[in-house]
């Protein structure tokens, strides 16, 4: 049987099953991810002669699909925030991109340099790619669609913080690649290094976000209004969108992730109550998540056809120190003396979720140059974000909840919530 129309068939199933399953895990003790992970393993171990989903041989597919996958994610998680954009609004999601990320890029890369052994360049680069939480595994623990007026500080900060930080992750990425080219070498590289992949390409980036968006704002919202210029109530231009704020921004050399994740922003601030929000959230949000449907089967085929062969038990260790120690940690550090809960605080910390943006700054990474411990790092790479994805999986719904739960109980206490309202949640829980 034809191998194309059998990978055909799966995909079409899979992403037929998306229609429901999302509703129907809703309140149940797991999340969607771990079912087409799992979905993905069984299917690779039947034989069926599918292509080999090892990332190693087909570097430059891991590194377009999972490209794909983050900014249309990025320009979902955008256009559903709703707090403007300031320091006062966003100051945990800062916090969390700056000291924690720097935190936790840090630690993880001396622990790979001291304890695993690896070369100084592979170090930076798995403190880099597994620096960034993820925008699109992490829809349990997000905020709602646009049209969704349930905003609270533990969603509000993680979702910022997953389209602020896969921008911020590149300026390092690129650090080990430059640290790798370097090694050997006396050739000045760190102020190049600065000025041009730290401070250009986020600047490029936030700067050609914020004007694209401005400028599909004018057309969408103003422009209709003053002359004769025709409405859109397509869902698509918030794809369009995407295509072209990334695109734009790479040819200049900026930061394409960072834009799209500005464009977005920019333009759902304007006329915040209007549907056509929700309209292109939607759409978005049907692409992606057909996209993360066949980047989770390819996952769990590479999981049972040997992407942890090269794992060892010092990698097993520090990546679960990583996920239940530094994470958590670092960002305790980062968010100490703010003004939220200590349940809240505890919820960001633990919620760092890894995924498909680690997936693609390490694919990125050795496409442009050839690491010595390329295995490996994939190894360790997919182990964490396997993990990840149960751990998350299994506990957002409930944590949530529970959050949820005793918020409502503070609300009913202060005067501001009905009591059938308060015991209607704890009796979900």
């Amino acid at each position: 049987m034809d191998t194309y129309i059998i990978a055909l068939t799966i995909i079409g199933f899979a992403a037929l099953a998306m229609a429901w399953v999302p509703t129907l895990l809703e309140k149940s003790f797991f999340s969607y991810p771990i079912l087409f992970l799992a979905l993905g393993a069984i299917i690779y171990l039947l034989p069926l002669d599918l292509p080999l989903p090892d990332p190693l041989w087909h570097e430059s597919y891991a590194v377009h699909l999972t490209e794909l996958s983050v900014i249309i994610s990025l320009m979902g998680t955008g256009l559903k925030i709703r707090r403007k954009f300031n320091w006062h609004n966003w100051k945990i999601p800062f916090l969390l991109v700056t000291v924690t990320m720097l935190l936790s890029i840090t630690i993880l890369a001396a622990l790979g340099w001291w304890l695993l052994a690896l070369a100084p360049a592979a170090a930076v680069l798995l403190g880099a790619v597994m620096a960034p939480t993820d925008p699109v595994l992490a829809e349990q623990v997000q905020v709602g669609p646009p049209n969704n007026k349930e905003e609270d500080d533990v969603r509000f900060s993680l979702t910022a913080e997953a389209g602020l930080n896969d921008g911020m992750a590149f300026p390092f990425t690129w650090l080990a690649i430059v640290v790798a080219v370097a090694a050997g070498t006396n050739e000045p590289w760190f102020i190049e290094w600065l000025l041009r992949d730290l401070i250009y390409r986020i600047l490029a980036g936030v700067g050609v976000g914020y004007l694209i968006g401005r400028g599909l704002a004018y057309l969408i919202f103003y422009l209709p209004r003053k002359v004769a210029f025709p409405k859109t109530r397509d869902g698509f231009v918030g794809l369009s969108a995407t295509l072209v704020s990334y695109g734009v921004t790479e040819m200049i050399g900026g930061y394409g992730f960072m834009a799209v994740f500005f464009t977005a922003l920019t333009l759902s601030s304007y006329e915040e109550e209007n549907e056509y929000h929700t309209e292109m959230h939607d759409f978005v949000l049907q692409v992606e998540r057909i996209i993360m449907v066949v980047l989770l089967i390819l996952f769990g085929g590479s999981l049972v056809s040997g992407l942890l062969d090269h794992l060892t038990w010092n990698d097993v260790f520090i990546s679960l120190a990583f996920l239940f120690v530094i994470r958590p940690l670092t960002s305790l550090v980062a968010i100490y003396n703010v003004s939220c809960s200590w349940r809240e605080k505890m919820a960001i910390s633990f919620f760092g979720i890894r995924g498909i943006g680690s997936f693609f700054y390490l694919a990125f990474a050795l496409s442009k140059i050839d690491f010595v411990d390329a295995d490996r790092l994939w190894s360790i790479v997919g182990f964490i974000v396997m993990v990840s994805i149960i751990l998350h999986g299994v506990t957002a719904s409930r944590v949530m909840d529970y959050l949820d739960s005793t918020r409502r109980r503070i609300l009913y206490r202060r005067g501001y919530l009905k009591k059938q309202d308060a015991d209607d949640d704890a009796n979900k829980l």
